[in-house]
Parts: C-alpha cells; sequence; structure tokens
C-alpha cells in the first residue's frame, strides 16, 4: 500500500488531469485579485524595504510595484510579504489559510526566471492552492491550536507544488519537492502579536522556501520513504492527529472553488462581524450605542478579541475594532484602518468578543458572528452573518470585484494614502 507522501503525489496528479476551463479561469480570477492586493501592498511596504533593496542582486524576477527586479527567491519573499500585507489576499476557511500570496508569489518567481506558458501557470495555481488546502484541512484545527500558521506552513508545502506543476515536474520530483517543502514549512501564529508587522513575513518565506523546495526537484538526491506520514514526518510533528480521507480522498470539486475573496481590510475572522455590524450601522444611531456583544466561534476569539490596539496591523487581527469601524462608518475598507482612527480605537472598547459554543460547532462549515447592540434606551438590537461577502456561499459580484481592484489601484496610485474613495459591497 502507497505510503502518506506517495498518496498524496498520486493524488495530485490524478487531480491535475481532471482541471477544466472554468477551473482555468478561476485561476486567473486568483491571480488578477493577487496582482491587485500586491501592488497595493508594495507602495505602502517601499519605504520599509530599505536597506534590503540595496542589497537585493539584480536577476531577473520582478518586484511588484518596483522598478528593481532580482533573483527569484528574494522576489517571491518580498512580494509575498507585499500581498499580504493589507490583508486583503484570499484564503479558504477550512484550511484556516491564506494561499495567493505564497503560491503565486513562487509561480511568478519561478515564471520570471524560466518562463512558464499561461496554462502551464493556471495549472500551477490551482495544484498549489489544492495542495496547501489538502495538507491544511488534514490537520485542521489541531495545527492552528498548536500555534502553527498554515501560511506560513502550508503555504510553503503549496508553493513548492505549484511551481513543480508549473514547470512539468513528474511524479518522483514532485515527491522529492514536497519532502523538501514539509522539511522546510514554518510559521507561528505568535509573530503577530503585540502590535507586531511580521505576520506577513511567514507568507512571503513561505513563498521564497517552496520555490527552492521546487528547484530541489530538480537534483537527484534521494528522499524519504514518507515526509508526511513517517514516525518523525510532518503530520507527527505538526498536529495532534490528521485525517487521511480529507488528505487525498475523491471530492467533486477543486479545493480553488471553495476559497473566499476578502472585501474588508481585516482578518477573516472578523468578517461576519464586521458585515453584520454594517447592516446596524444602516439602522442604528450609533450615538446612542452603550455596549456591543460578538458572539463567534472559538478560533476567531483568540488573538482576535483585543481593544487594545497597537498599531495599523494591530487593528486589522481587532474584531473590536473591525466591528467600530462597520458600526460607525458603515464600512471596513483601507481608509478606516491606515491611519489607525482614533474614534474607533475608542468605540472598540465597548465592544466585547465572547465565544458561542453553538457557533463553534458550526464550524468551520460556517464563519458565524452575532452583533448585539445595546442602546440607552434598553433596546437592543442584532444582526447575524453566517457566511461573509466572498465566501462561495455569498461571492463577491463582478462588478464588487472590478471595485476592489479600483480601490486598490487608486491606494496604490495615492504611494499608499489613505484612498479617496471606498469599497461598497451591498
Amino acid at each position: 500500500m502507497p505510503n502518506t507522501t506517495q498518496r498524496l503525489v498520486d493524488y495530485l496528479f490524478d487531480k491535475a488531469a481532471l482541471i477544466t476551463d472554468d477551473i482555468r479561469r478561476r485561476a486567473d480570477a486568483c491571480k488578477d485579485d493577487y496582482l491587485a492586493v500586491a501592488a497595493a501592498g508594495a507602495v505602502k511596504n517601499r519605504d520599509r524595504w530599505g536597506g534590503m533593496l540595496k542589497k537585493a542582486s539584480s536577476g531577473p524576477a520582478e518586484l511588484i510595484g518596483y522598478p528593481e527586479r532580482t533573483d527569484g527567491k528574494t522576489a517571491a519573499l518580498i512580494n509575498g510579504f507585499n500581498a499580504h500585507s493589507l490583508e486583503l489576499d484570499d484564503g479558504h476557511r477550512f484550511a484556516m489559510i491564506h494561499l495567493g500570496a505564497s503560491v503565486i508569489s513562487a509561480i511568478k518567481a519561478a515564471a520570471d526566471e524560466n518562463g512558464i506558458d499561461d496554462v502551464s501557470f493556471q495549472t500551477g495555481i490551482v495544484m498549489g492552492y489544492e495542495t496547501a488546502c489538502r495538507v491544511a484541512i488534514a490537520m485542521q484545527p489541531s495545527h492552528k491550536n498548536r500555534g502553527f500558521h498554515a501560511a506560513g506552513t502550508c503555504g510553503t508545502i503549496g508553493a513548492s507544488a505549484g511551481v513543480a506543476f508549473a514547470l512539468g515536474m513528474d511524479r518522483t520530483r514532485m515527491k522529492r519537492v514536497l519532502t523538501c517543502a514539509a522539511g522546510s514549512a514554518a510559521g507561528m501564529l505568535e509573530i503577530q502579536e503585540q502590535g507586531s508587522e511580521l505576520k506577513p513575513y511567514n507568507v512571503g518565506r513561505a513563498a521564497a522556501d517552496g520555490l527552492t523546495a521546487a528547484y530541489m526537484g530538480l537534483t537527484d538526491y534521494a528522499a524519504p520513504d514518507d515526509m508526511f506520514g513517517g514516525e518523525r514526518g510532518f503530520f507527527e510533528l505538526f498536529s495532534d492527529k490528521y485525517d487521511a480521507d480529507k488528505l487525498t480522498g475523491d471530492t467533486d470539486y477543486f479545493e480553488i472553488e471553495r476559497i473566499y475573496v476578502k472585501p474588508y481590510a481585516s482578518c477573516r475572522h472578523s468578517h461576519s462581524a464586521v458585515e453584520a455590524a454594517i447592516r446596524l450601522h444602516e439602522v442604528t444611531d450609533i450615538n446612542n450605542i452603550e455596549s456591543v456583544e460578538v458572539k463567534t466561534y472559538k478560533l476567531a476569539v483568540k488573538g482576535h478579541d483585543h481593544t487594545d490596539v497597537l498599531g495599523v496591523a494591530s487593528a486589522k487581527l481587532s474584531i473590536p475594532y473591525a466591528v467600530a469601524a462597520g458600526l460607525v462608518y458603515g464600512r471596513a475598507d483601507l481608509s478606516v484602518f491606515e491611519p489607525v482612527d482614533g474614534r474607533l480605537t475608542e468605540f472598540a472598547k465597548k465592544i466585547k468578543v465572547v465565544e458561542d459554543s453553538a457557533l463553534t460547532a458550526e464550524s468551520p462549515q460556517k464563519r458565524v458572528a452575532i452583533v448585539t447592540a445595546r442602546m440607552a434606551d434598553g433596546e437592543v438590537r442584532n444582526a447575524r452573518v453566517d457566511y461573509a461577502k466572498g465566501d462561495p456561499e455569498n461571492p463577491m459580484t463582478e462588478a464588487e470585484l472590478a471595485e476592489k481592484k479600483r480601490s486598490l489601484t487608486a491606494y496604490a496610485a495615492g504611494r499608499g494614502q489613505k484612498p479617496n474613495a471606498r469599497l461598497d459591497i451591498e
């Protein structure tokens, strides 16, 4: 019987043979969204890269939004970091992972260094997403509960597979690629605490290490039998348990069909609450609100319930701040996070985030939030959102996607300053 690693390789190649034109169009849509968020993030971060850009070697790989070109690994790191820094990149709720910033950054760097046609690029995106999601889903939520950031760990594996598929590697080389990627996988959630601005490093590093692991597939070094299922393998070290059926079981969909696209510039765990708050904004005089309670699922609470906002990155991870934005302004676009709004930091102190065990039981099938506002006159108003805008069950419309792209373009054109227009979500 094939071991876990070989089963994963076989599953991926069998799945790749089923890619349709519709799935390829989805890959193109993911690429378009990625390029927009990466370009805007590049403008935001230009001055922060400072000395590193001065030391970067020249090469064929594009630094999105910058005039310099560099080697693929450096480009993957910087593009991946920038694409995640605005908290507007895509992800997957079942895998609890961000995808495009790592996977597409790696493939783009490989394309710039090697020349990859459009069809191969599409295949890389689809299969990179598939790999990252399947590995993550097989061990979530145990992986996150242990403190690992799947965008860093499983993102490395997905990025490596995406590049390997884009370069047309065979099964033997793919096993070597995935083995090296699993050995490189890293990413701790602690990196986002105490006002840290380094959360995107996990993602950028995943892109760079995924690219390196993919290139190791071009060597002839022998790989261990089972890097994923071995006694000291990936699943044993990174989770309490894993589900083999979720790793390689047959489905009638690709994981790229189950991603979310983000309309709000905050952590995805806040989005259902933000949307509920926007609904209340439309029918509530916020000056009469005395307190607000957000009931949601367990994984949304830890690390996202803080009312002490220590900067932009902290604000984007704070459900109270994001909900305050929804209640006060009726939106949660970049304009309410950059810079941090003093009115919102004060309002956030009225907001308490608590776990509701019934909502935890519904997760990750649904990421539900119930926002309840208690008014000065004793009236209570609430709103519930089961599927936030951008989920496959509640997708953004073509008009909303176009507006997101326009808003990001305007942000980039404004050199990272507060954009003039908002992203309207109906």
